[in-house]
């Protein structure tokens, strides 16, 4: 059966270029907590356009990048061209058996089947490899981002806050980290743009939501005539490790 949030999953590969410009990358200190020790391949699982992959890659890593959407993959690959970069599912990964010692899942999770997801992940992953999965939340304690939250919604996401995994991964450990993000204007509208409830908003609807996203950077106090955001995040990270 289709999960019921699939049409959105896929919906990205219209705005991956605003993907790609408005998104954050992942703080180290997390990528640390996530990855075992003595990891050498590293499957980056809905790796979009290769936002966590390049921070992996950066490591000395042997990456393999997976995801369903060609316009995600192909940003993907312009900058890491010798990055490894297949189309396919969580539910369908197309790795061998025991080829990697952990895989990664950046803001992807909540898209998964997560039984079929966890059943694939251990069957790609070595004895003794990890399953990470990574969201970065927006800090909304700071009035502007606060505000933010009331024009595109609040972040609340359940996954990040309450995630549970099916067997083999059961036992979990949770850990998050405190950062910020510098961008320009331009990219937090980018960053809005490339929400999945944005893009397939109805127009009007998109309009407007991009044209309140302004006036809050044109109006705002502490980010009229700014050239340069800091957009404070949450990071939260989620690991198990395979008996």
């Amino acid at each position: 059966m289709t999960p019921p949030e699939q049409p959105r999953s896929l919906s990205f590969g219209s705005e991956a270029a605003a993907y790609e410009r408005g998104r954050p990358s992942y703080p180290p200190d997390a990528i640390d907590w996530l990855l075992p020790a003595g990891a050498r391949d590293v499957l980056d699982l809905g790796a979009g356009t290769g936002k966590l992959t390049t921070r992996l890659v950066e490591r000395g890593l042997d990456v393999v990048a997976v995801d369903p959407i060609p316009e995600m993959l192909e940003l993907l690959s312009n900058s890491l061209p010798d990055t490894p970069a297949l189309l396919g599912t969580a539910e369908e990964i197309p790795l061998a058996d025991n080829s990697v010692d952990a895989v990664l899942v950046a803001q992807a999770w909540h898209w998964f089947d997560p039984e079929r997801a966890a059943k694939e992940v251990s069957r790609v992953l070595r004895p003794g490899g990890r399953l990470g999965l990574v969201w970065n939340t927006r800090d909304e304690r700071l009035g502007w981002v606060k505000d933010l939250g009331q024009i595109i919604g609040h972040e609340n996401d359940p996954f990040s806050q309450q995630v549970t995994l099916p067997d083999p991964f059961a036992a979990t450990e949770r850990h998050q980290v405190e950062w910020t993000s510098y961008l320009t204007p331009q990219a937090l509208i980018d960053l809005v743009a490339s929400r999945s409830y944005c893009i397939t908003s109805p127009e009007q609807v998109r309009t407007r939501t991009l044209g309140q996203v302004r006036e809050l950077l044109a109006t705002h106090p502490a980010l009229v005539n700014s050239s340069g955001l800091a957009l404070p995040y949450v990071t939260v990270c989620i690991r198990a490790t395979l008996a």
